[in-house]
């Protein structure tokens, strides 16, 4: 007999114009763990939240994108949203807006086709057509996220600490590596450096790969220092985060910075999220800035 889902199940519905950043958005949502699903025919959002729901170890997480593709449906969404809503799930509409400036800027550096650029409607066209059929969801948005400024580093960092993080009850950790010589994360809470340890990119069989390959992980498992250095760090978040919570902070970030960004820091992000998650201590989301 299938599982029956309780209320708790989250779905964030993403929405927005053409090149604000709805694909990061659904693929930072996958990263924490979301079932995505892009472009659904807003008609069958019922149906596949009743369908995952009824699955034996559903997902209690689904993200469903939805745009300007689905433009004949627009008036009845909000319709759909309350069906949503009586199968006892509270969907978040996330709506992605950038100014049209950007937009255009973006289209020229990507040298994609707007969706909505048919028949030779002119790429400003497009963007103003897109715009005036997303408004009625605009409108009714529960959350606007304004991506003119942001870079995609930076707005999966929001996403990351807005979304992923949402147990407010407990401590919420963000495990972030990064380059030393691109800067390090201006939010970071503990920054643990790890150029002091054996540099994988000298191996030339492990310099393509990141810390989140079989290779490179094994390789930096069989080093004393690399033991060391996680079974300190490890006993120094064990010790310290709950006080933390404690003291009502909400989420921390802790960063691991090596000279490129991709193997040492990638792998102790990884490895000391693991150890977080094993414990028990808090919420866990991971971010490789220089990989992302």
């Amino acid at each position: 007999m299938s599982r029956e889902k309780s209320a708790a199940t989250n779905l964030i519905i993403v929405s927005g114009l053409s090149g604000s950043g709805k694909s990061v958005a659904l693929h930072t949502l996958e990263d924490l763990g979301f079932y995505c699903v892009d472009n659904l025919p807003a008609e069958l959002l019922p149906e596949l939240v009743r369908s995952v729901r009824g699955e034996e170890d559903s997902p209690n997480k689904i993200a469903v994108g939805l745009d300007a593709r689905n433009r004949r449906d627009m008036a009845q969404i909000p319709g759909w949203l309350s069906s949503v809503g009586a199968l006892g799930v509270d969907p978040i509409l996330v709506f992605f807006d950038t100014s049209d400036d950007v937009l255009l800027k973006r289209f020229a550096d990507t040298r994609r086709r707007h969706p909505l650029s048919l028949h030779g409607l002119a790429l400003a066209d497009a963007i103003s057509l897109e715009r005036q059929v997303l408004k009625p969801l605009r409108k009714v948005a529960d959350r606007v996220i304004d991506t003119s400024e942001l870079n995609v580093h930076q707005m999966r960092r929001q996403i990351i600490t807005e979304f992923g993080m949402a147990d407010d009850s407990r401590l919420s950790l963000l495990f972030e590596s990064f380059a030393y010589r691109h800067g390090v994360p201006p939010d970071a809470d503990f920054v643990f450096d790890a150029r002091v340890l054996p540099n994988p990119h000298w191996n030339p069989q492990l310099r393509p790969l990141s810390g989140r390959d079989p290779g490179v992980r094994e390789f930096l498992e069989a080093q004393d220092e690399v033991q060391a250095y996680v079974n300190q760090v490890s006993s120094f978040l064990a010790a310290w985060l709950p006080k933390l919570q404690l003291d009502t902070r909400s989420y921390v970030t802790i960063a691991f910075g090596c000279t490129g960004g991709r193997h040492r820091s990638v792998y102790l992000a990884e490895k000391l999220a693991e150890f977080a998650r094993e414990q028990g201590l808090s919420e866990v989301a991971v971010h490789h800035r220089e990989l992302d």
